[in-house]
């Protein structure tokens, strides 16, 4: 029996169907008036309509925006791009993420932009001909439910380190492209959970291990930690329910569903995931569309998306997003004062172009296959 003749198989390709039809009729349907300055957001609508609206309001232009679906994540937006090339419809893209934004910059899709707003981001989370610019970043954490914890056995700790450090040495704390693989130490992982990687930050992830271990270590680990019970849940949402619940004891997900668990009062604390020392803050990207008639307006709102204004906003906001720019610290909450420091020691992740091919390439054979 093939994978699409079994009951998740069949499940599987109606859910894509319905997913789909609902892309056709959106994009039937979604029309923007002619004098409407074109925005696509992959970023939550809850936090990121407050300040185009705002960009409305303290400049008079209309914003008319188009905002992706949580089953899609950011890819239907920039697969949309890719179809609209020869013929955009949008002005400028905000994405919640760094990955898909380097794609289309590879495609030729970007217009090139140094403003003000550019000037104020630090170069690593920037591209160097200004297709496109980092804001507002998220974090790579384990999320760890305290309660669950609580029952675990002192695992053997480095110098320095507390037990909820990667209690389950998930990820090595030190490790290289030899050793890394053999660092799962734990048999049983079944109380430990992942997104799966073929989108979003956990993706990016994926790409930081295979550029800083090699592809084949990676591939090693990937299916080392699934043959310890590692659990593949649908997304970092998902993940953090799990934990934050209890049903899970660790899990990788983003500093902003950290914070939603955080708010509701549950039992969890977060820890940064590290590789050789180099936390992964993935950052909110904005660019221009190659072929706008609206350029002007458009590099004003990419200025608006890139100020301190905005970075400190989206820090204020549920989702407790870190300013990569300077900003006034003490207009920022105390948990994201926490956690700048950490947005100076993020891996590189402008430099992961070719081994984002790689491994999308390789994780679509994998999940295609029926694969874990």
């Amino acid at each position: 029996m093939t994978n699409r003749e079994t009951p998740y198989g069949r499940a599987a390709l109606a859910t894509g169907a319905a997913l789909v039809l609902l892309a056709v009729l959106y994009a039937l349907f979604w029309r923007p008036s002619d004098e409407s300055l074109v925005v696509y957001c992959a970023h939550d609508s809850v936090y990121s309509e407050a300040i185009l609206k705002a960009f409305e309001k303290e400049t008079s232009l209309t914003v008319a925006v188009r905002f992706d679906t949580e089953a899609t994540k950011s890819l239907g937006l920039v697969e949309l791009l890719k179809r609209e090339a020869g013929n955009p419809r949008c002005d400028v893209f905000w994405n919640n993420e760094i990955l898909g934004t380097m794609d289309l910059a590879g495609a030729g899709i970007l217009h090139p932009y140094k403003g003000p707003g550019y000037e104020r981001i630090p170069a690593a989370y920037k591209d160097p001909e200004g297709l496109w610019t980092g804001f507002g970043a998220r974090l790579r954490v384990y999320i760890i439910n305290t309660d669950g914890m609580k029952q675990k056995p002192a695992v053997p700790l480095e110098k320095n380190r507390s037990i909820y450090d990667d209690p389950y040495r998930l990820l090595p704390a030190a490790g290289t492209r030899e050793s890394a693989p053999r660092l799962l130490l734990l048999e049983d992982l079944s109380r430990a959970a992942i997104a799966k990687p073929l989108y979003g930050t956990t993706l990016t992830q994926y790409c930081v291990m295979w550029d800083r271990w090699s592809g084949d270590a990676l591939k090693q680990w990937h299916y080392d930690a699934r043959s310890r019970g590692l659990r593949e849940l649908a997304g970092n949402a998902t993940v953090k329910e799990a934990v934050a619940e209890g049903r899970c004891d660790i899990g990788f997900t983003d500093t902003d569903d950290y914070f939603v668990a955080r708010a509701a009062g549950k039992p969890v604390i977060a820890m940064p995931v590290r590789l050789d020392g180099a936390v992964i803050a993935i950052p909110n990207t904005v660019c221009i569309i190659r072929g706008t008639k609206r350029a002007a307006q458009a590099e004003r709102l990419v200025d608006y998306i890139l100020s301190q204004k905005t970075e400190t906003a989206l820090a204020r906001s549920g989702a407790r997003q870190v300013p990569l720019g300077p900003v006034d610290k003490n207009e920022l909450p105390e948990e994201v004062r926490e956690l700048l420091p950490y947005v100076k020691e993020g891996y590189p992740l402008a430099s992961l172009g070719k081994v984002r091919v790689e491994c999308i390439d390789w994780l679509k054979g994998v999940y295609s296959s029926g694969g874990p």
